[in-house]
């Protein structure tokens, strides 16, 4: 499993985090019988972007072991122009547990910047906005779009739906007509200085913490 071979890009760059062999970090004591544990990383250490929670263990457990307390949160994002944030929202979407980031338009994204989350985070595909749509409303998820447009409701003031889908849009264009009407309401970010945006992997990263505080169990998190 951590071998070269089946390392994916976002892997090139592993740091020195991590752990080195089981026997190492605990002498003495014997492999774990443990199924969520993985033998080659207990044999070569785990140097993985991983909490210590999940130390040696296999990625197919990880996920499982995140599907059990998922939010109830999808986070989707306009890739009509190759968006080079989208690797962000992932990670940031990876930390929060969210359910699903669901990509609309391009299916290929820069997947360096997601820090290798992708392996551990639901992605899905729409190929344009309708699709989207009709499968949030399918699942009984309030779209909500995040975008500072005239007359975008301010996010430090409302209360987001708990099934919810935030969607965004690219950097610079922002939504499109389509996902703004097809939404319950656009919700802007306070600015105070003078950029006309902020980075849409910044403010999809403000507006999933923003649901986190209205709706998560803070008591489960690391």
């Amino acid at each position: 499993m951590s071998s070269d071979s089946t390392k994916g890009p976002t892997e090139w760059g592993e740091g020195r985090h991590g752990v080195g062999p089981w026997e190492q970090r605990y002498p003495g004591q014997p492999l774990p019988a443990d199924p969520r544990y993985d033998a080659e990383l207990l044999a070569e250490g785990d140097r993985r972007n991983v909490v210590d929670a999940y130390r040696y263990w296999s990625r197919e457990a990880i996920v499982a072991d995140i599907d059990t307390r998922r939010h109830p949160l999808h986070i989707a994002i306009e890739n009509f122009e190759n968006d080079a944030n989208i690797g962000t929202v992932v990670r940031t979407a990876n930390a929060f547990a969210v359910d699903t980031v669901h990509i609309v338009g391009r299916r290929r994204w820069n997947r360096r910047g997601a820090m290798v989350t992708d392996r551990y985070q639901h992605l899905m595909h729409h190929p344009d906005v309708h699709s989207l749509l009709v499968w949030a409303l399918r699942n009984d998820l309030t779209v909500v779009s995040i975008d500072n447009t005239p007359g975008a409701v301010p996010l430090e003031t409302v209360e987001l739906p708990r099934e919810c889908l935030l969607l965004f849009g690219q950097e610079g264009p922002g939504i499109s007509p389509e996902a703004a009407e097809g939404s319950l309401m656009t919700c802007s970010i306070a600015q105070f200085g003078s950029t006309r945006s902020i980075n849409a992997g910044v403010a999809a990263g403000i507006a999933m913490h923003t649901w986190v505080r209205q709706h998560a169990d803070l008591g489960r998190s690391w």
